[in-house]
């Protein structure tokens, strides 16, 4: 299997992308990787590293999309971006999927444009993995789409079911749908006619509200792009405002050296799920591909994980199955 890594993607590049992929290629026997980005700084970061040679390819790719350039002005002029050149070549069938923790905008209009879309979908979506008392879970939209139609409710829940019991590993994922109330006549005109398609789905719950999300009241939580992202900046704001509380109230109790750290210890233990280094990379589901988008401050770990998740997505066949769920 191959699969293409945006090399100057994310804060820490080249270094993060070309060690997790070395790292990637290094804890599998099937794997090839191919680096796109600028050569010289690619193969300046491989020196020294330990890895074969045969299965980590450069792909020169000189033009850098920047995370605050227009995604759709970027895509278009800058051709021989990393960006723009990996996602060319996994729609010629060079490699097999395309990861990133660039410019998430400029993946998703090169991924829709270049790629297009799945059989049966509207819109591709994002999805974003969300940390529950269960575990991971998922939550779309997560902004790509402002204003979803209730048709595209009914495809996102399809898609998320089918990324989290085969990727994520989701016995039986159910779905809920974020609104005011769990009520059905509560919310939106939208919202309501949502909850009316959505009804056809046997693993259904319902509507959740704010407070059911981190007790996992359901597996996929659909949202709107504006709620989603709203949430999911929010839930990476936690850790940190959580980290600021706790540093207050040691202060307060006057607690000495000893005990500080050991309540250190206990938060970074219990925030461990909201680490981007613990969250794979997800792929945006509808486009005819696979394209995997990762946090900005990915890790080398991170970008070995989101690497991994790429080649679970191939070798489960996701997208076909999804086609196979929407006719």
């Amino acid at each position: 299997m191959v699969i293409t890594v945006d090399a100057v993607g994310g804060d820490h590049f080249p270094q993060s992308p070309v060690r997790g992929a070395v790292d990637a290629v290094n804890d599998t026997l099937d794997l090839t990787v191919v680096l796109a980005g600028p050569e010289k700084m690619i193969n300046e970061e491989l020196e020294g590293l330990d890895y074969d040679t045969s299965r980590i390819v450069v792909q020169n790719a000189p033009e850098i999309i920047k995370m605050k350039e227009s995604p759709a002005h970027a895509v278009k002029t800058k051709k021989n971006s990393s960006i723009v050149k990996g996602i060319a070549m996994h729609k010629e069938g060079k490699c097999d999927a395309f990861v990133s923790a660039g410019n998430t905008g400029a993946l998703l209009a090169a991924s829709t444009f270049l790629l297009g879309k799945l059989e049966g979908v509207t819109r591709p979506t994002i999805a974003a993995v969300f940390p529950t008392k269960k575990g991971q879970r998922l939550m779309i939209d997560a902004g790509a789409n402002l204003e979803v139609r209730t048709d595209m409710y009914y495809q996102f829940a399809q898609m998320g079911t089918i990324y989290e019991e085969e990727v994520m590993g989701v016995e039986n994922p159910t779905v809920g749908l974020l609104n005011i109330g769990e009520e059905e006549e509560k919310g939106t005109e939208d919202l309501r006619e949502a909850y009316q398609e959505l009804s056809e789905l046997s693993n259904f719950v319902g509507n959740i509200e704010g407070n059911d999300i981190f007790d996992a009241k359901s597996d996929v939580f659909l949202a709107d792009g504006l709620v989603g992202n709203l949430l999911l900046k929010f839930g990476e704001s936690v850790p940190d405002a959580l980290r600021a509380f706790i540093s207050k109230g040691i202060q307060k109790l006057h607690l000495d050296e000893d005990e500080s750290e050991l309540v250190r210890k206990i938060i970074r233990a219990s925030l461990a799920e909201f680490n981007p280094d613990n969250v794979d990379g997800v792929p945006f589901l509808g486009v005819n591909g696979v394209s995997v988008v990762g946090h900005g401050s990915s890790s080398a770990l991170a970008i070995k994980n989101m690497i991994l998740s790429a080649r679970k997505c191939v070798r489960q066949g996701i997208n076909e199955k999804i086609v196979a769920s929407l006719k």
